[in-house]
């Protein structure tokens, strides 16, 4: 019996999109590529690929290439025979083969060294690979890679393979992030809050403030739905069993002993600078200041335009006005 792939949360565009992608390429016989930033959900995606293809009764194995230096990922994607180095003691079967008839899921795809995409590179186009030590031997894997970075980028700048690039990007589905769909947001924040409720063996789940709900939609989620995950279960733990949750508990590192950031050294003293041939005008030096000072409040405060309000000690129409003003009103918020 065929089990059901990974149940996914949303009723966006965007991301209804994306679902009708993954059901249109995961039959094909062909590899693929899942772009998206952290936290998007990159590796669900990889695995409803996988469920939703005729492979879905074979191996389903993932590798995260970030997490491994480069002899230690070789050697966790194409094993070894005993013998076959100092401390190989015994034969290791590895990834690529254990994944053979199924699905391998490279995450952080584009961090693998050079040696390795070439190793990858043979076993996509031509299904061979080598045990160090061993013989080539044939697998049949479709192979799924994900990142956040630009392959094409890194393609032209010679820091990922053009010709493997070529090979993984018959297709690519490429994930939203939530501030692009906002919409999502109290669905995503239910369920999470009710799993937190069973977690904690509470009888239900009083609801959300709407300071709480305003605090969802307004902050800007730079870590996309596991950092949403993360701040609703933590906020729900911390409140009232028997009452709404009020407030939404961003900063896990909000703390009044919070150690402060380094301070840089003062800059040592130089000879009096002669003017600029050309000095701006007041009016330009101002505004430059302003929209500076704007720009690192709004990065401090994660892009939440309430918080920088009231760190700028401004009301929040206020700060819209000026960020109209200055053109910031479309940065993510």
């Amino acid at each position: 019996m065929q089990p059901n792939p990974p149940s996914l949360l949303g009723e966006s565009p965007a991301f209804h999109a994306v679902l009708a992608h993954v059901s249109r390429v995961a039959p094909l016989e062909r590899p693929l590529l899942v772009i998206g930033e952290r936290g998007t959900g990159k590796e669900l995606i990889a695995a409803r690929l996988h469920y939703l293809s005729r492979r879905w009764d074979r191996p389903f194995v993932k590798v995260n290439c970030a997490a491994l230096t480069e002899s230690l990922l070789d050697s966790e994607l194409f094993g070894h025979e005993a013998g076959a180095f100092t401390g190989a003691i015994r034969r290791q079967i590895g990834r690529v083969e254990q994944a053979d008839g199924g699905t391998l899921f490279l995450d952080e795809i584009a961090t693998a060294s050079a040696a390795v995409q070439e190793k990858l590179l043979r076993a996509v186009e031509y299904g061979e690979i080598e045990r160090v030590g061993g013989r080539t031997q044939t697998v049949d894997v479709r192979v799924i890679g994900a990142t956040n970075a630009d392959l094409p980028a890194l393609a032209e700048t010679g820091r990922f393979r053009a010709d493997l690039l070529d090979r993984l990007a018959f297709d690519v589905v490429t994930l939203p992030p939530l501030r692009a769909r906002r919409e999502d947001i109290p669905v995503l924040a239910e369920h999470f809050a009710l799993g937190m409720v069973r977690e904690l063996e509470r009888a239900l789940f009083p609801g959300f403030a709407p300071r709480a709900l305003e605090q969802l939609l307004d902050h800007g989620w730079p870590g996309n739905v596991r950092e949403l995950r993360n701040a609703v279960e933590r906020s729900v733990a911390a409140s009232d069993p028997e009452g709404l949750v009020e407030e939404i508990l961003l900063d896990p590192f909000a703390s009044a002993w919070r150690p402060a950031a380094p301070t840089a050294p003062a800059p040592s003293p130089v000879a009096e600078e002669a003017p600029p041939v050309a000095a701006e005008d007041f009016q330009e030096q101002v505004r430059r200041f302003e929209s500076g000072l704007l720009e690192t409040a709004l990065e401090r405060n994660r892009f939440n335009q309430r918080q920088t309000a009231e760190a700028l000690g401004l009301g929040y129409h206020q700060l819209r006005g000026l960020l109209k003003k200055h053109g910031l009103i479309g940065r993510p918020e």
